[in-house]
């Protein structure tokens, strides 16, 4: 049964024309599938809308060939083509009862029309800004002729949407994009009738709204996405000459560093008190993000008169089914987001959004895998779980949830693996939910056994008369410098320089004053490490190979906060350079482009470049089963970090995809041709 608190949430809400059936709303976000693979799009889209979200978008969608932002992979809405394509989305989210939007986008400065060729179309003649490709490319500063292009190129895509079956057509004015560079007085040097002052740079985001509403005659709802800043009156000084236009408000801020911010750095509900403010100035319903999870924050905020909807992304991403779950009472449920934006770097890198919390996120239609549903085994088989970090937790409780008898054996007094260790670093404290929510989980599944403190050797699970063993036995950082730029690792160690990353992730003292860190692996851990390191009170100097640390986070979105905080923590930086010997009190160091040598002063070393596989038990099984000695034993595989040490996320969906093609021998290049384009005939 509901929580009465939750009932405001379940309001319905008028949109302009249109009735959103509650206030959860998901808001336009990157998939990583856009028009490459528009019945991928659909299916995930689809499942958000059983998930009993009330109104569901689509990611940024292009409205002509001069906003290409390849290699991502966005909507499109050029031709009848994309129309077709994008009925397919709309039609999966009214199958339940849910509205579908589309947010029609402006590339401006932002993009490089790589696929496309065309000249890019900014305000200014200036380099392409997107930070994740350097592209060498400048923008052509627009004319009259481009602005009145634009508006019918946006009149026409606005039209097509309605084609479509949207329901809600955005005026996309946020995020540093075209609509963006008129707003921005710092960008917008025109003299004429949209330069100079604040009536004239907004005269184009009211134009296109005006616009917009008279290209879907009243069929669709028009939103705008905006940005406004507690800090920058101006941003409310624009609001306000546009604040009673459209019929929808998607607020945001203009960093988006807040806005997309990982939970190292920004917690739920960051956003609310600029969005606040702005909800005072308009009567029309605003939604807004801010990583919310709690439905008890949610319901707050909506009470408090904050915002009308809650606008959700990463928490849609992590559980589908999250409005579903409050609406049924069952919030302990809830698959909360844990800000690792996971997700947000596999779009960036051109492929299907992954998740860490939800493994099937982006198989809904390749592996036709459900969020809530399991197929169901059809035997009682007994399966054997060497491991309770997120690969074993997610394998057992996928096996549960299919009705096998599982036993899940943990060597330590606590499960969680490498989540409960890298959940006490600074600033890691939500990645516990990934270890917490399957707890949860598994104590509801009868057919699963949890066994702490279970060491397991070969000779062990003999007796056990088990049908399948998974080895989910983790990985450890080794302390060695063999990673991506040593195949042989140190020519010259001195003796007590060297320790393991695993001293730092069991909580143990380091006796020594001045820690180098070496960063070979390019993501969060160095940094991490070196601010638990500082919190201790250590000197830390964090050495990396690439040219700047937590490389990675480039597509993560958290590259920047992060080497913010090494610098106001006291952190010394050195960039490409490798650590090619350890001397008493020194690390040797080779710059990676010079080749030029130098001694960097230290008590100890940490290397962070490789993980080990634990496969002492998994090799001897091996061994066992070889030679026939391993009884009625099926099938055995290892899984997770166990075979191949990766992200979170990888290892969770190791765990999944163990649970649900347990014992099969599939043909992956059946499974992984599974692809959208049709064969050439």
């Amino acid at each position: 049964m509901r929580d009465p608190r939750h009932d405001i949430l379940f309001e319905p809400i008028q949109i302009g024309p249109v009735r959103a059936k509650n206030r959860f709303y998901q808001v336009p976000h990157c998939s990583g599938m856009g028009w490459k693979r528009p019945q991928s799009l659909a299916a995930m889209r689809g499942m958000k809308a059983e998930g009993g979200w009330g109104v569901v978008n689509t990611e940024y969608c292009s409205v002509h060939p001069t906003s290409d932002n390849e290699y991502f992979a966005n909507a499109t809405l050029w031709n009848e083509d994309d129309v077709r394509a994008n009925a397919a989305m709309t039609e999966a989210v009214h199958a339940h009862g849910a509205l579908a939007g589309v947010e029609l986008w402006l590339g401006g400065g932002m993009i490089m029309n790589l696929s496309t060729r065309l000249p890019a179309l900014g305000l200014r003649n200036r380099p392409q800004t997107d930070s994740g490709v350097y592209n060498p490319g400048q923008t052509r500063k627009i004319d009259k002729q481009d602005i009145r292009n634009l508006r019918q190129w946006h009149r026409d895509a606005a039209k097509r949407a309605v084609d479509a079956g949207f329901d809600i057509v955005y005026v996309y004015a946020t995020h540093s994009y075209m609509l963006s560079e008129f707003l921005d007085p710092s960008i917008n040097n025109r003299s004429d009738e949209y330069g100079g002052s604040l009536e004239n740079r907004v005269r184009i985001v009211q134009e296109l709204i005006e616009e917009t509403r008279e290209a879907v005659k009243g069929k669709a709802a028009v939103a705008t996405r905006f940005s406004v800043d507690l800090d920058n009156a101006e941003t409310y000084d624009m609001f306000s000459l546009l604040a009673e236009l459209p019929d929808l408000w998607d607020l945001t801020v203009p960093d988006y560093g807040v806005e997309m911010g990982a939970s190292r750095f920004v917690k739920e509900g960051a956003l609310a008190p600029s969005v606040a403010t702005a909800k005072k100035l308009t009567t029309k319903p605003v939604v807004a993000v801010s990583r919310y999870t709690s439905p008890d924050t949610m319901a707050s905020v909506i009470r408090s008169g904050g915002q009308d909807m809650i606008g959700a992304a990463r928490p849609s991403i992590a559980d589908p089914f999250l409005p579903k779950k409050i609406e049924e009472g069952r919030s302990e449920d809830i698959r909360e987001c844990i800000g690792c934006n996971i997700c947000y770097a596999h779009d960036s890198l051109g492929v299907p959004i992954r998740c860490t919390q939800n493994p099937t996120m982006g198989e809904e239609w390749r592996m036709g895998w459900h969020p809530e549903r399991v197929k169901p085994a059809d035997t009682h088989e007994r399966v054997l779980v060497i491991g309770g970090g997120p690969a074993g937790l997610e394998a057992a409780r996928v096996l549960g949830e299919a009705g096998y008898a599982v036993m899940l054996a943990e060597a330590n007094r606590t499960f969680g693996g490498r989540v409960s260790a890298e959940s006490r670093l600074p600033g890691l404290s939500e990645w516990a939910r990934v270890r917490d929510w399957r707890l949860g989980q598994l104590e509801k599944l009868k057919t699963v056994e949890l066994f702490p403190e279970s060491p397991m050797s070969a000779s062990d699970i003999l007796p056990l008369d088990v049908d399948h063993v998974l080895f989910a036995t983790g990985s450890t950082w080794a302390a060695d410098t063999i990673g991506r730029h040593s195949v042989t690792g140190l020519s010259d160690q001195a003796d007590g320089m060297l320790l393991s990353a695993e001293t730092v992730l069991r909580g143990e003292k380091i006796e020594a004053d001045h820690v180098l860190i070496y960063d070979d692996d390019h993501y969060y851990m160095g940094s991490v490490i070196a601010l638990a390191l500082r919190e201790a009170g250590h000197r830390v100097t964090l050495v990396t190979s690439a040219g700047r640390p937590c490389e990675f986070g480039v597509y993560t979105g958290e590259i920047y906060e992060s080497n913010a905080r090494l610098f106001q923590a006291g952190v010394e930086v050195v960039t490409n350079k490798m650590i090619t010997a350890l001397e008493a009190g020194f690390a040797v160091s080779e710059c990676t482009m010079s080749g030029r040598i130098e001694r960097l002063s230290c008590d100890v070393m940490i290397p962070i470049c490789r993980r080990l596989p634990n496969l002492d038990e998994h090799d001897a099984f091996a061994t066992l089963y070889e030679s026939g000695k391993t009884g009625a034993v099926k099938s055995f595989a290892r899984i997770g970090d166990a075979e191949a040490p990766n992200t979170i996320a990888a290892a969770v969906y190791a765990g999944y995809r163990a649970g649900v093609e347990l014992g099969k021998t599939l043909d992956l290049a059946q499974v992984f041709g599974r692809r959208e384009q049709p064969a050439i005939s």
